[in-house]
């Protein structure tokens, strides 16, 4: 009698799911990106998207960090897993308001200049490649601690925690950055 429980799926087809995903979304946002205005249908609730994408970035932050700090100080887990699925359902919720913000609203370019521009342009950049790495890596570590591996959850999660942290943080001082131009 076999009394291992058997995972979800299996590690192979895991692995082709996040590959097709982490191809699939930055390519999503790149089209997205040099859409021509004029085949951009016209939505003008998404004007306020930006807004709260920031709003939801702070919230992904704020369960981030509350979900290690219940792992980390109290060793409770359940609490643990609550504020990191949390996150992860914020992240996708911010996913799919981004990708419609940039599918109905033409690209907005920075409108200042001088050292503060350069600031928001590597700021911008270590975000967008952050972004893309650590979608994997978010799937992963939610993979390994759903299939019960939690040794490879933990080495995984001290890496995802910090740039994921990073990410949804950079996202707010972006969006607080170009708030200026949305107007």
């Amino acid at each position: 009698m076999n009394t291992v429980n058997k995972p979800w799926i299996s590690d192979k087809a895991f692995f082709w799911l996040v590959v097709v995903l982490s191809l699939t979304v930055p390519a999503l946002v790149t089209l997205l990106r040099y859409l021509p205005d004029d085949m951009r249908p016209s939505a003008e609730f998404a004007r306020g998207l930006p807004k709260l994408n920031a709003i939801i970035n702070s919230a992904v932050s704020i369960c981030l960090v509350m979900g290690v700090y219940f792992i980390k100080t109290k060793k409770d887990k359940a609490t643990h897993q609550k504020f990191m699925l949390s996150a992860f359902v914020l992240s996708t919720a911010f996913l799919l308001s981004y990708v419609t913000y940039h599918y109905t609203v033409p690209h907005v370019p920075y409108c200042k200049d001088g050292i503060i521009k350069t600031v928001y342009l590597v700021i911008l950049f270590t975000h967008i490649v952050l972004a893309a790495v650590i979608m994997p890596m978010i799937l992963y570590t939610m993979y390994f601690a759903s299939v019960g591996k939690f040794d490879r959850h933990k080495k995984l999660a001290r890496y995802t925690f910090p740039l994921w942290l990073y990410v949804s943080v950079t996202g707010v001082v972006v969006y607080l950055l170009l708030s200026p131009c949305l107007s």
